[in-house]
C-alpha cells in the first residue's frame, strides 16, 4: 500500500467524520502544519500517520478499525459528560445537585444533542 492510497482514505474519513484539519490537529497533539502537511501529501513521519488514522479509527495501512458511527457516538457522549459534570460541580457548590437518574437523562440529553442537534456543529471541537 503506497502514501496516496493510505492519505485517499484517511481523507476520505474525515469528510465522514466531519473533522476540520483544525480539529484533528487538537484531537491527536499535532501541530496544524504537520497535520496540514499530512493532508497536503508531503512526507511526514509515521508517528504522525499512527497518530491520524488512531484518532480516526483506522489502522496504519488506513482500514476501518471502528465506524464512524460508534466514533460519533463515543465523543458525543465523552463531551456530554464533561458539560453535564460541569453543571452538577457548580450545582453541588450551591446544594443543589442533581440525583443520579437526572443526571443520566441529562447526558443522554446532551450526547444526542451532540450528535443530532444544535451542538452537532461542535462534536469535534476540542
Amino acid at each position: 500500500m503506497n502514501r496516496l492510497t493510505v492519505l485517499d482514505k484517511v481523507k476520505k474519513r474525515k469528510e465522514a467524520m466531519g473533522l476540520t484539519l483544525d480539529n484533528i490537529a487538537k484531537l491527536s497533539g499535532l501541530g496544524n502544519r504537520t497535520v496540514t502537511r499530512f493532508f497536503a501529501g508531503e512526507d511526514v513521519k509515521l508517528s504522525t500517520l499512527e497518530n491520524i488514522t488512531q484518532i480516526m479509527g483506522l489502522d496504519f495501512a488506513g482500514n476501518e478499525m471502528i465506524d464512524v458511527k460508534t466514533l460519533k457516538e463515543r465523543r458525543a457522549k465523552e463531551k456530554a459528560i464533561y458539560i453535564v459534570s460541569l453543571v452538577q460541580d457548580t450545582s453541588s457548590l450551591e446544594m443543589q445537585g442533581l440525583e443520579s437518574g437526572a443526571i443520566k437523562q441529562l447526558i443522554h440529553d446532551t450526547k444526542e444533542q451532540f450528535l443530532t442537534g444544535e451542538y452537532r456543529k461542535n462534536l469535534w471541537a476540542s
